[in-house]
């Protein structure tokens, strides 16, 4: 039996990113800038990121890292426990929300 050669990233089909979770995050994101009046530019310079890649972060286009969420939570002066209750609290919301199909 000849061994299978071995194959780099993720299978094909498969996808680790889900749009949800991301949504919901980023609308942490963004509501706890906004209440704390920090512009999406200076967040992303606290947090050393791109403001373009903060923009999709907050608009749920991007997944962040662990690495990603202990910045943006740092930037925010918060912990990121504190970001991700109110990541889980959004994600309860929109999937305990009637689905729009």
């Amino acid at each position: 039996m000849q061994k299978r050669a071995i194959q780099r990233g993720r299978p094909v089909g498969a996808t680790t990113f889900e749009a949800a979770p991301a949504r919901a995050f980023g609308a942490a994101v963004r509501a706890i800038r906004t209440e704390d009046g920090i512009a999406q530019e200076a967040l992303a310079l606290l947090a050393g990121v791109e403001r373009s890649h903060m923009g999709k972060i907050e608009r749920g286009e991007h997944m962040p890292t662990l690495a990603m969420i202990l910045k943006l939570a740092n930037a925010l002066g918060r912990s990121s426990a504190e970001l991700m209750l109110e990541t889980e609290a959004r994600l309860s919301a929109e999937w305990s929300a009637p689905s729009a199909d």
